[in-house]
């Protein structure tokens, strides 16, 4: 198992050309109409619900989310710092009473400060550019302002993600000891691979959520954050995006900060993938989902398709947000 070399022949050297020809290929602009907002999430219907909510059998759920704490892997790198969680009130002022309530009444209160982008979340549509192009060809500029995203803010997908999830455990699959090895580029080969041994139940469709362990969060957790936020990771290849879109696949999660391989296939690149995907195809992408309690009861009983539950906090005109995903099998 080696890194993918980005003298790879499946793909152009000079990265504004591959970048220009993967987004003609996988282009969504105008599919669902010039006023669409919701890109992938429009494969998600009611019908796949329906299908998602028919696969609860034992009725064991697993969060996917890690905690939103100062414990967290950010490190300040692009002003993202974690969670700052403050008390307004506690059980110390109710219990002397310094909270002035009649009858003995006492309350606690508190909030966090933090990047929408901290832990566990969706990136939404207004969340890249290319160009100073987003989502459905629209500008920039009249996109996301000072106000926010006024056009595909994340609120817009508040009430929609909710269906089959599938997760393909790629670390477990072909890694060693269940986990990739930094700057592990994940190919198409690897993600059928792991479909093939995983079973026909793990083939992703229309509309499915379809989520990548590579294991890297659980190193993490054993051996400290290190370099987790935007260092080098394990992550889905640039030439998965043809594949990505052909599957019409509602949206696409891993285990890592930036969902594809870092350092990235390029010389001098940054984030190629998502300069497709996001701004061109309309993809939803979920990074920093933690994966390996549900890794461990999928590996368990052969099954690795459930309902799964992943509704954004809905902050108004925000390019991404929290979620606290539930998977119910």
């Amino acid at each position: 198992m080696s890194q993918v070399d980005s003298s790879n022949s499946s793909l152009n050297s000079d990265v504004e050309v591959a970048i220009a020809e993967m987004a003609s290929r996988v282009s969504n602009r105008g599919r669902w109409g010039a006023e669409d907002v919701l890109g992938t999430m429009n494969f998600l219907n009611d019908d796949k619900r329906r299908e998602g909510a028919g696969l609860v059998r034992r009725g064991a759920a697993f969060s996917l989310a890690q905690g939103f704490n100062s414990d967290g892997p950010q490190t300040g790198w692009r002003q993202r710092n974690n969670p700052v969680h403050t008390m307004l009130a506690t059980g110390l002022d109710a219990e002397f009473g310094a909270q002035g309530l009649p009858h003995g009444w006492g309350g606690a209160d508190d909030y966090i400060v933090t990047p929408l982008q901290a832990s566990t979340q969706w990136d939404g549509l207004g969340h890249v550019f290319d160009h100073g192009e987003a989502y459905n060809g629209r500008r920039a500029s009249q996109v996301v302002t000072s106000d926010g995203d006024l056009v595909t803010g994340i609120e817009t997908v508040a009430d929609r993600i909710a269906g089959r999830g599938v997760l393909l455990d790629v670390g477990r699959a072909i890694g060693s000891d269940g986990e990739l090895t930094d700057g592990y580029a994940i190919t198409v080969d690897d993600l059928e691979r792991t479909i093939d041994l995983q079973g026909e139940r793990s083939v992703v469709g229309r509309g499915d959520i379809m989520l990548v362990r590579t294991g890297q969060l659980s190193r993490a957790r054993r051996d400290g954050w290190g370099t987790y936020a935007g260092g080098a990771a394990p992550g889905l290849s640039f030439t998965t995006a043809e594949w990505l879109h052909g599957r019409e696949i509602a949206g696409v999660a891993t285990d890592t900060w930036g969902f594809e391989v870092r350092p990235n296939e390029f010389p001098d690149a940054f984030q190629p993938l998502h300069q497709v995907v996001i701004p061109h195809m309309g993809l939803f992408i979920g990074e920093m989902w933690d994966f390996d309690k549900l890794a461990e009861d999928c590996a368990a009983d052969g099954i690795y398709e459930f309902f799964l539950t992943a509704a954004p906090l809905p902050v108004t005109a925000a390019v991404g947000a929290p979620v606290n995903p539930v998977a119910i099998k």
